[in-house]
């Protein structure tokens, strides 16, 4: 049996093209995922899979392999072309049924990758069927069909995308903006003239200042990750020099979202998590709200002030998305930059992340900063995420625990161990690829946050 380890992943398949994977794995991919997911016969989707890639120049190569392991196995496919994640799980959720997404999101122009989803883009994650499909392919006994074999149309999906989500967030009502946004050559490019200018839908009060807006999986002006702070500085430059009101950043396949002010600082996640939650509970009074454990603590505070019901899950799309599924919530938010809606399937969705905080803003007087804004929601203050080397996580996080239990704290392992009091709190938990723990701590004072902080971090590098 071959090992797929390092290329299936917990939540999806990435790996680099051709050294780890290829045409012939795709095809492969296309069959397995046809047979575990049963779609010749059932998952709402009548024998359809829904097919979309990123601008990766590896993409079309990938994709016209899936596709033919996909109508090999007798299942007809729609191809929507070049599209953001988000609007693969448009086009799934839309026309329920499951689909495929060809992107390797943050990752350098080298990868590429497959994000799975069954109808309605409710997610296939290790729990949820990638287990089953890595298991079909490892043993390399994958089924013939000697049936009818598939047909492939292809669609145009990015208008009715466009008009569905400003349908979700209407903003032509609001007040002028100056908005710098960048894409960093991701898929941004390709849905926010769609969505926020007017390539497809009328005109917005948005003055769109575009960085990198060009489709180019080589990535030839930065990384197109957001949550490294290197990859925003030209975002924050422009904010700056042009005396933008906001400035907005994707990734790759533009699922994440994240914020500039007015001041060129860059806003915390959990900042932008607690709005959201403040305007989706405005809608729905008294609604429950996702957050991961690592979200500030000011996030499930203002849910319980605007009447809502904060629920904490383990970090994680699948952990987020099932939870609200099982509790009905309307939104949920991670430190990650992604946001979660129940209008969108329980999907994460940068640019509705994006529209909110373009609503949020515009929605103020004329003159209101956006700094204005936000300042309600920070009231603590976040190390970010510090990752460290570890021979061994689990004796190094013993090693932490025992040393603060006999302390007057609360102590939980939800998800690796968090430790708290009423002034600080920390988490650490293991990477799931890497031999690294991850340490988020967060305090009322600067001070807590860094004397807590160094002092895990000095128990670790003792280990």
């Amino acid at each position: 049996m071959r090992d797929l380890s390092a290329l299936i992943k917990a939540y999806d398949i990435r790996g680099v093209v051709p050294e780890q994977w290829g045409s012939d794995l795709a095809r492969e991919v296309g069959v397995a995922f046809v047979e575990v997911l049963g779609i010749r016969a059932a998952d709402g989707g009548a024998g359809t899979v829904v097919v979309g890639h990123d601008m990766r120049p590896t993409g079309p190569d990938l994709v016209a392999a899936f596709i033919d392991g996909v109508t090999s196995a007798g299942v007809d496919v729609i191809n929507i072309g070049l599209c953001s994640t988000d609007g693969l799980y448009f086009a799934s959720g839309t026309l329920n049924i499951p689909g495929a997404m060809f992107t390797a999101s943050h990752n350098p122009a080298e990868y590429n990758g497959i994000k799975l989803c069954r109808a309605g883009a409710a997610p296939v994650g290790q729990d949820s069927g990638l287990a089953a499909i890595r298991q079909l392919l490892e043993s390399e006994s994958l089924p013939k069909h000697d049936g009818p074999i598939g047909t492939s149309t292809y669609k145009d999906m990015l208008a009715d995308y466009a008009t569905f989500l400003r349908t979700l967030v209407p903003l032509d009502g609001i007040r002028p903006l100056k908005v710098v946004i960048d894409t960093g050559n991701g898929m941004g490019g390709f849905t926010v003239p769609a969505v926020l200018g007017d390539d497809v839908l009328p005109a917005l009060p948005l003055d769109i200042d575009a960085l990198y807006f060009e489709l180019d999986g080589t990535f030839p002006n930065h990384e197109a990750n957001p949550i490294d702070p290197e990859n925003l500085r030209d975002l924050q430059k422009q904010v700056l020099e042009i005396g933008a009101d906001i400035g907005l950043a994707f990734d790759g396949d533009a699922d994440r979202c994240f914020v500039v002010d007015n001041n060129g600082d860059i806003v915390d996640p959990s900042t932008l998590t607690a709005i959201i939650a403040t305007r989706e509970l405005a809608k729905v009074p008294g609604a429950t709200i996702i957050h991961n454990l690592i979200t500030s603590r000011a996030v499930p505070e203002i849910i319980v002030e605007q009447g809502g019901t904060p629920v904490r899950t383990r970090v994680g799309h699948s952990f987020i998305k099932a939870t609200m599924a099982e509790t009905g919530a309307i939104f949920g938010g991670e430190h990650s930059g992604h946001f979660y809606f129940r209008e969108f399937w329980n999907a994460d969705s940068g640019m509705l992340a994006a529209m909110h905080a373009l609503a949020a803003l515009g929605e103020t007087p004329v003159g209101t900063k956006l700094s204005d804004v936000l300042a309600p929601y920070v009231r603590y203050v976040a190390s970010g995420e510090v990752n460290t080397t570890v021979a061994d996580a689990v004796a190094v996080t013993a090693r932490i625990r025992d040393h603060f239990a006999s302390q007057d704290v609360s102590l939980d392992e939800l998800d690796g161990l968090t430790v708290s009091t009423p002034e600080w709190w920390f988490n650490v938990r293991p990477s799931n690829t890497e031999p690294l723990l991850r340490l988020n701590s967060e305090g009322a004072t600067v001070s807590q946050m860094e004397q807590i902080r160094d002092l895990v971090l000095g128990m670790m590098k003792d280990a």
